[in-house]
């Protein structure tokens, strides 16, 4: 019979250069080092094509991640849809595209960078110009300043790109195209999971409201904010109004140009719902709010949020939590509020709810920056996973730890160490749980980031370092690959071995879930990256 399935995701943590901006390396992990030494393990590209994204400069990240681990195979996704979208003109034609350019106002909301990962600058730039292609007079622009998928104070570069395609519009043609509102994107908006509803409102009230500290050009906006705190960062700028934009009115339109769903659903929630009521939902005097509304995407497919979206996200089907569900597995998934949508919506094809045999636990993330408790709730959902394993009432067991992440895109290199270093203490206990009931443990990662924690110059192939010779603190995901660690106290199972240092891609984690499980594999599937000791090769 197959014993429980442990799949343990610590979200973040890939393998980098073992360099000095390695939290990874330079963190003291003496349970992930003894599992490397001891039992079977390799890597998996967690970025680019291996994930659905266009290339192999897209650096990967948890949204894709997941849905790659619990879909068994690659979906094209977001950034890759969307592109094709553009590319084959399917965009335009779009009815939602089409109702949006008739409004008085178009307003474009969203993250301003090419980090690729929430968004992308040239996705905003190509539906300007065609909004001006189709007579769009009037243009409003709502930016969300990056610094965390992108350099940390990188806005200044992206508002002047903006702003110069902005430029010929309202000079040769007599448009009225300008930025109207921005802050930084974990400062308002762009919350997810509903962790702090505060931010979402702050978002609306500044751009829906026109409420903010006003300043004459976004590049003032933030320049003074850099100039008044060496400290800050793009994602945390406070939000400004720029000139004398007064806010949204009946007749406008608005779109999210967003293409991934988690940092999305809550503002859009709030433009789509006539009974919102997490805040007050104000509009401007005498507006009553008859704003057409719609996403790059849906970003909720069972939810159906948006209801008006102009790309439609990937089909996932055939899910190996539908597998497990057929099979009569019970199924436990769990993790912290910042990570527990991964574990559960987008591991299970973007589908809300829990699947039939299927338990799922959140234990709400703290509400601080997590550089301040680098330890974040590892120890909560350790403790949960711990009493599931011993319970032994789980045939499969999800879990994502989370700090390795969320602490690495702080950009605060000792904090990540000691994130890194909490999170091998877990998994110390974990494998400890794992070992005393016979269950079979599979670690893996979503992506890299606590791994590359400065700047990389390719010209000089070092860490980038300022003026005074300090690191230049890297806030994004990293490219390098993941470890796929397999722990059998029994040594009946042992990963498949391979002739290059690659032993796969993190699809493949469906297919291993599923055969240590003991249910079919569907055709569709990539091949497992595991194999019994008895397995003969060749």
């Amino acid at each position: 019979m197959a014993r429980p399935v442990i799949l343990c995701i610590l979200d973040g943590i890939g393998l980098g250069r073992k360099d000095e901006c390695d939290a990874v390396h330079l963190a003291k992990t003496p349970h992930l080092d003894a599992l490397m030494t001891s039992h079977s393990w390799g890597k998996l590209k967690a970025h680019g094509t291996a994930v659905g994204l266009p290339t192999d400069d897209d650096m990967g990240n948890s949204e894709v991640g997941h849905n790659a681990m619990g879909a068994g195979r690659i979906f094209a996704q977001g950034a890759k849809l969307v592109n094709n979208a553009f590319e084959t003109g399917a965009m335009w034609t779009s009815p939602i595209w089409q109702r949006a350019v008739q409004a008085k106002t178009l307003h474009f909301l969203g993250l301003l960078s090419d980090g690729n990962v929430h968004s992308h600058i040239k996705h905003l730039l190509q539906m300007i110009s065609q909004a001006h292609q189709e007579g769009v007079q009037q243009i409003r622009i709502h930016i969300l300043t990056d610094g965390r998928d992108v350099a940390p104070r990188s806005a200044l570069t992206y508002i002047e790109q903006l702003e110069g395609h902005l430029h010929p519009f309202n000079n040769q043609h007599q448009r009225d195209y300008r930025i109207a509102t921005g802050g930084g994107r974990m400062w308002m908006t762009m919350d997810r999971y509903e962790a702090d509803w505060e931010m979402v409102e702050r978002g609306w009230n500044c751009h829906v409201m026109g409420e903010g500290t006003r300043y004459n050009t976004a590049s003032e906006a933030v320049q003074t904010q850099y100039d008044a705190d060496a400290k800050i960062d793009d994602q945390w700028l406070k939000e400004f109004v720029i000139g004398d934009y007064q806010g949204m009115a009946d007749g406008d339109a608005v779109i999210l140009f967003n293409f991934r769903g988690d940092r999305a659903i809550e503002i859009s929630s709030v433009f789509d719902s006539a009974d919102f009521s997490h805040f007050q939902k104000r509009f401007p005097q005498g507006v009553q709010g008859d704003i057409f509304f719609a996403g790059m995407m849906e970003y909720d497919g069972d939810l159906h949020i948006p209801a008006q979206y102009l790309v439609a996200p990937p089909a996932i089907d055939t899910t190996v939590g539908e597998q497990l569900a057929n099979a009569h597995k019970k199924v436990f998934a769990l993790s912290e509020t910042q990570k527990f949508g991964h574990v559960t919506f987008f591991f299970n094809g973007n589908r809300s709810g829990a699947l039939p045999g299927e338990t799922q636990q959140e234990i709400p993330s703290l509400n601080v920056p997590f550089n301040q408790a680098p330890r974040m709730k590892a120890l909560e959902v350790t403790n949960q996973t711990v009493k599931a394993i011993e319970s032994q009432s789980y045939d499969h067991i999800r879990i994502n730890i989370a700090n390795g992440d969320m602490v690495g895109h702080t950009g605060d290199l000792q904090a990540t160490i000691e994130a890194v270093e909490f999170t091998d203490t877990c998994v110390g206990r974990i494998v400890e749980a794992c070992r005393q009931t016979n269950s079979v443990l599979l670690i893996t990662a979503d992506h890299g980031n606590a791994d590359e924690m400065a700047q990389w110059d390719k010209k000089t192939k070092a860490p980038k370092r300022d003026a005074d010779g300090n690191l230049v603190p890297s806030t994004a995901h990293s490219k390098n690959p993941v470890p796929c660690i397999l722990f059998d106290p029994q040594k009946e199972w042992t990963l498949k071995t391979t002739d290059t240092d690659l032993l796969g891609g993190l699809a493949q984690i469906g297919a291993s879930v599923l055969q240590l499980a003991d249910v079919t594999i569907p055709d569709c599937y990539l091949p497992s990256l595991v194999q019994t000791t008895t397995t003969t090769i060749g």
